[in-house]
């Protein structure tokens, strides 16, 4: 087994009284895509926010490339951001500017650049996520949900990150809108060497993409590949991946990847 890229250890995060994670640990190995999900209230958000530093967990620790980042300081923790992008669930994009100023910006934060440098690195993201060039001038609300997307996970590569987090990636989109950034991001994960970390609740995605899935339940984590995880014996998992839409997706043994 290689190196992990992402080592979550024995974390704890909680609300007052409210224990939210309860001793959670699991690693996350290069180039995989690595989904986690879990009912409402089971901290998924919480639970992405410690991995990306925005949250220091009330104990244990998250090591990110080999740094523990719990135990660093603002500028510590601002240097290895720039190794990883982020995409929000809803684009968080910034509505007052256009997609290529939204993409230039976390640029203009670490580079000094001319604007016809900035120009070519914006038209190579725009080309990386599948959207036309016209793009660039457009604000996010000219686009379509789909091209939101899209926008956003051109700004999430504009640093050329190792490591991309995704919150929710197709919530909204339609059933073809949804495959189309499967498939993206699949792409961009061969093409780019990308280690992927997935918070979702889609069942296609989840099956479609994901090498292996972090499910958080009883303020534990269960993590295993897709054809082991859907026959654990746990109300929860049962419920989510043998309900109405695993049994439409053919969710099973031996068919967590194949529907």
């Amino acid at each position: 087994m290689s190196t992990p890229v992402i080592a979550v250890r024995d974390v704890v995060n909680r609300f007052g009284a409210q224990v939210v994670h309860d001793g959670v640990s699991f690693e996350v190995q290069p180039g995989e895509i690595f989904g986690i999900v879990g009912g409402s209230g089971s901290g998924k958000s919480v639970l992405l926010k410690t991995m990306l530093g925005l949250r220091r967990p009330d104990a244990g620790s998250v090591v990110v490339e080999g740094r523990d980042i719990t135990a660093m300081d603002e500028r510590e923790l601002r240097a290895i951001k720039r190794r990883y992008g982020v995409t929000f669930q809803h684009g968080a994009l910034f509505t007052s500017l256009t997609v290529a100023e939204n993409i230039i910006l976390p640029m203009a934060e670490s580079l000094t650049l001319d604007e016809l440098s900035y120009r070519r690195l914006v038209e190579l993201r725009l080309r990386m996520v599948g959207l036309p060039l016209e793009a660039a001038a457009k604000y996010p609300a000219q686009l379509s949900g789909g091209m939101v997307k899209r926008a956003a996970l051109a700004r999430a590569l504009a640093l050329d990150p190792t490591i991309l987090f995704l919150d929710e990636p197709t919530a909204g989109l339609d059933p073809i809108a949804a495959t189309a950034f499967d498939d993206l991001v699949l792409y961009l994960r061969d093409t780019l060497h990308l280690t992927i970390v997935m918070v979702t609740h889609d069942l296609d995605t989840l099956m479609r993409t994901c090498d292996r899935v972090a499910v958080l339940v009883d303020r534990r984590v269960i993590v295993d590949t897709l054809e082991t995880i859907v026959d654990y014996d746990h109300p929860w998992i049962r419920h989510y991946f043998h309900g109405a839409r695993g049994r439409a997706m053919g969710a099973g043994p031996g068919d967590a990847r194949g529907a």
